[in-house]
């Protein structure tokens, strides 16, 4: 592994090549070979930026401590904040960025471990279907298996958020112009790749619209531990609520699929007056898990079901 002296600009960090790092919070745990390409201290990209029409631009290189403990975002957007400060450890959380947080590599066990191929590093099959994988994804997208890790990917889907990229073969087709932040995954059918930026493609930033009037928002992720281990299953809910009825709905999920994932099932029972547990259920709709990750089923529905009961402050209340 080799490291590279500071950046001057954007384009620097393009020439240069090798793969791009922000907080480096994952280099000794992928242990990752060849160059990268630093890219703290680039100029603009941990601004946190507020516009005229109360929409917010997030800098890829702000980090997640700073988006838990803002004041204004977590008013603004508490989905994103709440979210913020539920990943990871204090420590992490002070040197990880939002933008490594969206393109970070996958957990997966046969991924990681040196002695597997697959399809992520150079293989042509996943291993996690025969093998020991109970985190496995329960939506199935396509050849790989493994879930998503970006928790913030999960709230600014919620949030629905764009993202803005810098350079790189995609420029012809987005034109500059941001676009929605599940643009950055796809459908999860490439089994290669945790995202679909392309060499020399930098994350800027992401948007974020203004915010909802009366919006109501809640995290919640279902770990092995009580802290500092990645979830098994996790969702964010943002809500408005009306008397007893819920005008307005963004619910998402991790954990259960290559990529993260809208739950429109739930949110079209919601706005249908549907009870909230009934609602909660829908989740798994487009589940088809195997053998040994069946239990994310109920996990999920009642992950879900935690997280628009704690938004519609009725936690507690079954």
């Amino acid at each position: 592994m080799t490291s590279s002296p500071k950046l001057t600009d954007l384009g620097d960090a393009v020439r240069r090549g090798g793969e791009f790092r922000a907080g480096g919070t994952d280099l000794m745990g992928r242990r990752a070979a060849g160059p990268h390409v630093d890219l703290r201290g680039l100029p603009d990209l941990s601004d946190v930026t507020w516009r005229p029409d109360g929409s917010v631009r997030i800098g890829a290189l702000t980090t997640v401590a700073r988006v838990a403990r803002d004041a204004r975002l977590g008013a603004a957007h508490p989905c994103l904040a709440l979210t913020a400060a539920g990943l990871a450890t204090p420590q992490i959380r002070e040197a990880a960025t939002v933008g490594g947080n969206l393109l970070q590599r996958n957990r997966c066990a046969y991924f990681r471990n040196p002695a597997f191929s697959c399809h992520q590093n150079g293989g042509d099959h996943c291993p996690a279907r025969a093998g020991l994988a109970p985190n496995a994804a329960i939506v199935d997208t396509g050849p790989c298996i493994a879930p998503h890790p970006s928790s913030l990917a999960v709230a600014l889907l919620a949030c629905d958020a764009l993202a803005e990229v810098h350079g790189g073969a995609h420029d012809d087709v987005r034109g500059g112009s941001p676009f929605p932040v599940v643009g950055l995954y796809g459908d999860g059918s490439d089994p290669t790749r945790d995202h679909l930026l392309g060499p020399g493609e930098i994350l800027l930033s992401v948007v974020l619209p203004p915010p909802v009037p009366g919006e109501r928002a809640a995290y919640h992720r279902a770990i092995g531990r009580s802290e500092a281990e990645w979830p098994l299953v996790e969702a964010a809910a943002r809500l408005v609520v009306d008397g007893d009825r819920i005008t307005f709905a963004r619910v998402a999920a991790g954990g259960v699929a290559r990529v993260p994932v809208r739950l429109p099932e739930v949110e079209e029972a919601l706005l249908a007056g549907e009870p909230l547990d009934r609602a909660a259920g829908l989740a798994t709709a487009r589940c088809a898990p195997a053998a040994r990750n069946r239990y994310k089923l109920a996990l999920l529905s009642g992950t879900v079901l935690e997280v628009l009961e704690r938004a519609t402050g009725t936690a507690g209340h079954r």
